[in-house]
């Protein structure tokens, strides 16, 4: 067995087009040879198939998927046979989040719009007792009508599912920006994972960064599992308040501080103004914490320019002020 490419036919589809290609899997255009739609291929690359914990990984993304009727999360397809281990997808004719985004903040009211959106996928998965654990701008498609498609529930968790673990993948299963500090010490989370990563998402739609920013994956893990997130008015001056308080609450560090339900944090998003005025003092306090901070931080750089400073002027001055060494004889004196 081999992988397949564009223009072969794989049981009852047609391939026409790759449309990505990642460490695991291949995804084609393809079209259904029965009814003519177009849909899309997740076809694992043929040296995984026989690893059995992916294979039932893979399974498990699949059962999941097909259990799921949300408009806002990609349908999963069942074909009438399969001779191969792949995936069946509705077609989505859109772009990812990431590309709208294009590392700049989005309009306050569209970056709303995107984000009630997500919350209403994450609270259908909450009562389908389904957690994504995966939500990111890459899983995010938006279509020219501004629909929400979260797509990728390769690491999702169902209640009723067992713990699997594969070589390839760490025990901490996510994507380091997104991922909230319990997936990071390898626990399994729920829906208030899901929040945290919405909190995070809507925190960069808004400011056009990240509360927590480092080149080197493993000190941001201990970053977001030790630290204090920026307030996003660390980035954006004059932000909403109310918008703060609900970013804020949706990233605590600690499960228990975040909303408990995803239609409790979709009631703030219907109407930020309506936060409750703990939640905005929360929010005000957590800001001058984070002032103070940089107050400290910029303090202690200063002292630290100035001992710098003064330090290379003793040195200097020592040496400008020591004696001059014994000069060495003439040639001619020596003679």
């Amino acid at each position: 067995m081999r992988d397949p490419v564009v223009g072969e036919k794989l049981d009852q589809y047609e391939l026409q087009a790759l449309l990505a290609r990642s460490g695991m899997a291949s995804i084609f255009r393809a079209v259904d040879g029965f009814t003519g739609a177009t849909v899309a291929l997740k076809i694992p690359h043929v040296q995984l198939e026989a690893d059995v914990v992916f294979a039932q990984r893979f399974e498990r993304e699949e059962q999941i998927g097909q259990r799921l009727d949300h408009p806002n999360i990609v349908r999963i397809l069942k074909p009438r046979e399969k001779s191969r281990t792949y995936m069946v997808m509705e077609h989505v004719e859109g772009r990812s989040l990431r590309a709208l985004m294009a590392g700049k903040p989005l309009p306050t009211e569209q970056a709303l719009d995107i984000a009630r959106q997500v919350c209403g996928a994450i609270a259908y998965l909450e009562s389908q007792g389904v957690v994504h654990r995966d939500l990111k701008p890459e899983n995010i498609l938006l279509t020219a009508s501004g629909q929400v498609k979260i797509l990728d529930f390769g690491i999702a968790l169902a209640e009723s599912s067992r713990r699997l673990t594969w070589g390839v993948l760490s025990s901490a299963l996510g994507t380091p920006d997104y991922m909230a500090p319990e997936q990071i010490r390898g626990r399994r989370g729920d829906v208030r994972t899901d929040i945290y990563a919405l909190g995070m998402l809507l925190y960069e739609m808004l400011t056009g960064n990240l509360p927590y920013d480092s080149p080197d994956p493993r000190a941001l893990l201990r970053a977001k599992a030790s630290e204090e997130p920026r307030a996003p008015g660390y980035y954006v001056k004059d932000f909403d308040p109310s918008l703060e308080a609900i970013i804020l609450k949706a990233i605590e560090r600690d499960p228990r501080d975040r909303y408990a339900s995803a239609a409790e944090l979709c009631r703030d998003l219907a109407d930020p103004s309506a936060v409750p005025a703990r939640e905005l003092a929360r929010g005000a306090s957590r800001r001058h914490a984070g002032a103070r901070a940089r107050r400290r931080a910029v303090a202690f750089a200063i002292v630290v320019a100035v001992l710098a400073g003064l330090g290379a002027l003793v040195w200097l001055s020592s040496r400008l002020s020591a004696p001059p060494g014994p000069r060495a004889a003439p040639a001619l004196e020596r003679r």
